[in-house]
């Protein structure tokens, strides 16, 4: 039922057509599908495949920002419709996302957000170049699951190290989870400053933030 319709979400979001992914979620509500069914088995779909062909270097950043764009697009249309209905997506943990005070490199940061939006996260993006203190506050007031900060600098990456001493100092580590990653960022690095999860890209970034949550 509606497979075809679903399929068209999906190919819409690889394509990065942003005006064909809002048609199609106009469309869905014309036909009275359930907005939630159409984000599920039709947009979602199609920004994992991008992902996922991302991360193994069979498309490119243009490509994934792209079916971002599409994917945000339909979800402007379908989710003031769930809430009219009163069916909100389930929402796997709140995710408070920054790159690093003194580092304002954001699309990594971006596509992060991306696809934790697109798999059922609730992300609050606070931007670049934030400030340690700004980050807590920001994770105390929208009870924060996970705080995720990139970085893309050798200087800058020391103040993922400093999150997690400040978060220890003011005791309130065990509330929150912290990923990080970044292009100088390793496995190892996030072993020695104590974080609970690292991945090398947006993909990855999902698979860890449901691990650490317990999701899988």
């Amino acid at each position: 039922m509606h497979i075809d319709l679903f399929n068209e979400m999906a190919k819409s979001v690889i394509d990065g057509e942003v005006d064909e992914a809002t048609n199609l979620a106009q469309k869905a509500l014309e036909q009275d599908i359930e907005p939630l069914d159409a984000i599920n088995n039709g947009y979602v779909i199609g920004i994992n495949d991008v992902g996922e062909k991302f991360s193994k270097g069979q498309c490119f950043l243009p490509e994934l920002v792209m079916a971002g764009e599409a994917m945000k697009a339909a979800l402007s249309v379908l989710e003031p419709e769930m809430k009219k209905r009163g069916t909100e997506r389930e929402v796997l943990g709140n995710v408070v996302l920054a790159t690093i005070q003194g580092d304002i490199h954001d699309i990594g940061k971006t596509l992060v957000g991306i696809m934790l939006s697109a798999n059922g996260f609730r992300v609050f993006d606070m931007g670049v170049d934030v400030k340690i203190d700004a980050l807590i506050q920001k994770s105390n007031e929208v009870d924060a699951n996970i705080i995720a900060v990139s970085a893309l600098l050798t200087t800058t990456m020391i103040n993922q190290r400093t999150l997690i001493e400040e978060l220890n100092k003011r005791g309130v580590r065990d509330k929150v989870k912290v990923m990080v990653g970044g292009a100088p960022v390793t496995r190892d690095w996030a072993d020695e400053i104590g974080a609970d999860g690292y991945s090398e890209d947006a993909i990855g970034a999902v698979s860890v933030a449901k691990h650490v949550l317990g999701h899988n």
